[in-house]
């Protein structure tokens, strides 16, 4: 932290939402694999139906994937997909 007064502090909001959808998709991801489904069916069932049933309570994985919304959950996958920052 800086001891200048005088600047103001920003905070970088998307950067932390990034990297909370990153560690909650992981460790979702994780859980349904530990469990034998198959992650990437099970969370594509999920973001489109919004069923959260699809996705397995194992390790709490079904609690931490409803702390996001599934609209910014797409918005991240597809940033990351095209490798937009």
């Amino acid at each position: 932290m800086s001891n200048n007064i005088e600047h103001t502090m920003q905070f970088d909001f998307t950067k932390n939402k990034e990297d909370l959808t990153k560690t909650i998709l992981t460790e979702v991801y994780n859980s349904l694999k530990e469990k034998g489904y198959n992650p990437i069916n099970q969370l594509v069932g999920y973001l489109i139906s919004g069923d959260p049933t699809y996705i397995t309570n194992y390790n709490g994985a079904r609690a931490l994937v409803r702390k996001l919304e599934r609209d910014e959950i797409l918005e991240e996958v597809i940033k990351s997909y095209l490798e937009i920052k």
